[in-house]
């Protein structure tokens, strides 16, 4: 039989826990996204998998936005994060830090993500785009590569929040943190 757990038995770590613990070396930049509510659903992601920390480029709204903490729950006080007018100076400050970029989306010679193989011993940049543009071509022709979500379905696209918890778990999930 499965009970359902209870709250106090998930062994939630604090807030304080959690800026002090170990993280995946993993980077989320969102470039341009207009939704206040997918902006906070990356935050509870990136919370949930231990990421980095956020970079929020251009249009993309930052956590004093009052609308971000509905969707965040908190997640916006626990991860980090830092805006950058441009998308393409977070991605020169993070190769600058040794990370490689990879822009989430389609285009010629992308690599699908069940195909992707995330080095888990060199840290990654994951760039998730507009909901309409997607990621600015710049921004792509800066990027080491590129990842597609395979679609089956007569749909192309995703929502960039259900896209972003698909390939931060795959980016994170076998990394030091889930042992």
């Amino acid at each position: 039989m499965n009970r359902k757990l209870k709250n106090e038995e998930l062994n939630r770590i604090s807030k304080d826990e959690f800026r002090e613990s170990d993280k995946a070396p993993v980077i989320v930049v969102l470039d341009n996204i207009r939704s206040i509510n997918n902006v906070g659903s990356v935050f509870r992601t990136s919370d949930a998998f231990r990421v980095e920390a956020i970079y929020l480029c251009g249009i993309t709204a930052t956590p004093q936005h009052r609308e971000i903490q509905k969707t965040a729950l908190g997640a916006q006080e626990s991860v980090k994060w830092k805006y950058f007018e441009k998308t393409t100076d977070a991605i020169d400050e993070l190769s600058s830090k040794g990370y490689s970029s990879w822009a989430i989306e389609q285009t010629e010679n992308s690599s699908m993500l069940n195909n992707w193989k995330n080095d888990r011993k060199n840290p990654v940049a994951l760039v998730f785009g507009n909901e309409v543009f997607g990621v600015e071509q710049e921004v792509i022709d800066k990027c080491e590569g590129v990842i597609e979500i395979p679609q089956l379905g007569t749909k192309h696209s995703l929502n960039i929040s259900v896209s972003a918890g698909i390939v931060i778990w795959e980016a994170v999930k076998n990394c030091d943190l889930f042992d």
